[in-house]
């Protein structure tokens, strides 16, 4: 899940899902964009439009929460792609 908007767009920095310890049922994606703009292009993707149908069964709850990074510089040394 998310390889292939890592790889093939330039504004995907890290789509990462993890599932809760203590409750495997849930699920939580880490997404990093470069901006919003690079965010809002994803949105529009053909593959993610595809994930977004065939999941649409499985998600019972979704919450987008925004966050600003405390350290900033320090994202190229994290994604080498940022």
């Amino acid at each position: 899940m998310g390889t292939k908007s890592v790889e093939s767009e330039e504004g995907v920095i890290c789509i990462f899902p993890m599932q809760v310890k203590d409750a495997p049922n849930t699920i939580r994606i880490l997404e990093i964009y470069r901006n919003d703009e690079a965010y809002q292009a994803h949105l529009q993707t053909p593959h993610f439009l595809e994930y977004k149908q065939g999941t649409l069964h499985m998600v019972k709850s979704l919450q987008l929460v925004a966050m600003e990074p405390l350290a900033p510089e320090a994202m190229p040394l994290i994604f080498k792609k940022y």
